[in-house]
């Protein structure tokens, strides 16, 4: 405890997570308070400071005292589940804060949430963040990626406790001062989007290594830990190479084997994707992992849609490729990287896009370097992304930064090799697919669009602008086309009626 007996912080709501980032700040050398509704929780976290080295871990199971253990201006990080449950967690702790406190609510929040709070605090006096965290149980207990936005005041108030608390890499903590208002938590949402694209990519590879290559669980294992000494290297990929090899305690084989493929979910893969249609920016790769979670949640209608399938004669068309196992290792490797990168490009987009509407002015290089360390979607190539982002702070997409893009044309032809043959045998790679087709779309200079367009302009007046002149214009399509049919139509009477007369 500090000199005077007083936490230099606090923290509410004990689950794992809350528990975790709790013996982290306490492990670091900061006394903290705790405190959850729950009695037993308390005892629970005050246990564990004791068996993991007497760390300096005050419980509370009344707020108000609680409150009155941590030294001015006090601090409250809330761990506690997103809606409801942090507006009366707040209702309640407010009670007993003075002018200048801070909450920090540490949960996958709604970004528009936070400002709501923000607000309403601030008519108390208060100060508030929302801050994301990143890296789960073992993120959250030896260091995670953590996103605070909200007032820079309020992030001076913790800023020495989380440089501490978060992973720490080459380049420093996995730590930063993201932005003001809801700008941590929307930070923290797309990087949730990336890490859905992230894992449904590598589900595919792992589906067509399997499918078509025939990859024992062996052979994928280390397949998997060879990928995460090159380009691929990432925390994704190793936990994959780990899920392998772990066997079945309750039967022979594997227990990746014995999992049932329906994939649950949270919400935020969904907001980043519904905040993506609002601001217009497209996102396939996440889209289409979104969609891949909703089809995997229909387990018996795709049983009984096998069954009714095979029996109107499709068949399994698998028997009948034959590959070279090498090469496809090393082709899915090569699509896989692409198809990452995408999915990263679409989330920065998302970003900068929220940025420039907030006016938050956000720095993506720095927050690619935060996610170095500590959080799900750690990766190699995110030192990569951060040099793409100083070179150029307005890249207007990672696909066209020089190092990226030749990496790209490198591995488009192993890309387009292993969703060809994906389509061929009838195994799905929609997210490679979109990927594939989001860069090939982006590097063409003309797309069918104006086709589209014309077809709006025909049925709705939606007028279009044309590549050779400036304004807009409208033309009554139908007009023209039925007085052309027309013509049309006179013209083929006239010579079936020279036809017929010179028969006669």
């Amino acid at each position: 405890m500090a000199s005077d007996g007083l936490s230099r912080i606090g923290l509410a709501g004990l689950a794992v997570m809350g528990q975790n980032l709790a013996l982290n700040i306490a492990e670091k050398g900061f006394p903290i308070s705790v405190y959850n509704r729950s009695a037993s929780k308390v005892d629970e976290t005050v246990e564990r400071a004791k068996e993991e080295g007497n760390l300096p871990v005050k419980g509370f199971k009344d707020p108000c005292e609680f409150v009155k253990s941590i030294q001015k201006p006090r601090c409250i990080i809330i761990l506690v589940k997103a809606g409801s449950p942090v507006d009366q967690t707040i209702e309640l702790l407010s009670k007993y804060l003075e002018k200048g406190d801070c909450i920090i609510d540490g949960g996958n929040e709604w970004y528009e949430n936070t400002e709501r709070r923000a607000e309403k605090v601030k008519e108390k006096g208060l100060l508030y963040l929302g801050m994301g965290v990143s890296g789960g149980e073992e993120g959250a207990r030896h260091g995670p990626s953590l996103m605070p936005g909200g007032t820079l005041e309020a992030y001076k108030y913790i800023e020495d406790i989380v440089q501490k608390v978060a992973a720490q890499v080459d380049s420093g903590p996995c730590v930063t001062y993201v932005g003001p208002g809801g700008a941590g938590n929307f930070v923290k949402m797309v990087h949730n989007g990336i890490e859905y694209g992230d894992m449904e990519l590598i589900a595919e590879a792992y589906d067509v290594l399997k499918s078509v290559g025939g990859l024992s669980n062996k052979e994928l294992h280390e397949t998997f830990y060879e990928w995460n000494k090159g380009e691929l290297e990432s925390f994704l990929i190793e936990i994959t190479a780990d899920i392998f090899s772990v066997p079945d305690d309750k039967g022979e084989g594997e227990l990746v084997d014995k999992v049932l493929d329906k994939t649950g979910m949270k919400g935020t893969g969904k907001w980043t994707v519904q905040q993506a249609a609002e601001l217009s920016v497209a996102a396939p790769t996440i889209a289409t992992s979104l969609d891949l979670r909703y089809l995997s949640g229909l387990k018996e209608e795709r049983v009984e849609a096998a069954k009714v399938f095979k029996s109107l004669g499709v068949s399994d068309l698998l028997a009948e490729v034959k590959v070279d196992k090498q090469e496809l290792i090393d082709n899915v490797r090569k699509a896989l990287y692409a198809s990452k990168i995408c999915s990263y490009a679409q989330g920065m987009n998302l970003i900068r896009a929220k940025s420039i509407e907030k006016g938050w002015n956000l720095d993506l290089g720095e927050l690619a370097r935060i996610w170095k360390g500590g959080c799900i979607i750690r990766a190699k190539f995110l030192d990569r992304i951060k040099q793409a982002y100083d070179r150029d702070p307005k890249l207007a997409s990672l696909l066209i930064d020089p190092e990226f893009a030749k990496e790209m044309v490198e591995r488009q032809g192993a890309w387009r090799k292993v969703v060809s043959l994906a389509i061929e045998v009838g195994v799905s790679t929609p997210g490679m697919s979109a990927s594939l087709g989001y860069f090939d779309t982006y590097r063409r200079a003309r797309l069918p669009a104006n086709l589209v367009q014309a077809q709006r302009d025909y049925f709705g007046s939606h007028t279009y602008e044309r590549v050779d002149m400036k304004d807009s214009f409208h033309t009554e399509w139908y007009k023209i086309a039925k007085k052309l049919l027309g013509d049309r139509a006179a013209t083929e009477g006239d010579l079936k009626i020279g036809s017929k007369e010179q028969k006669h």
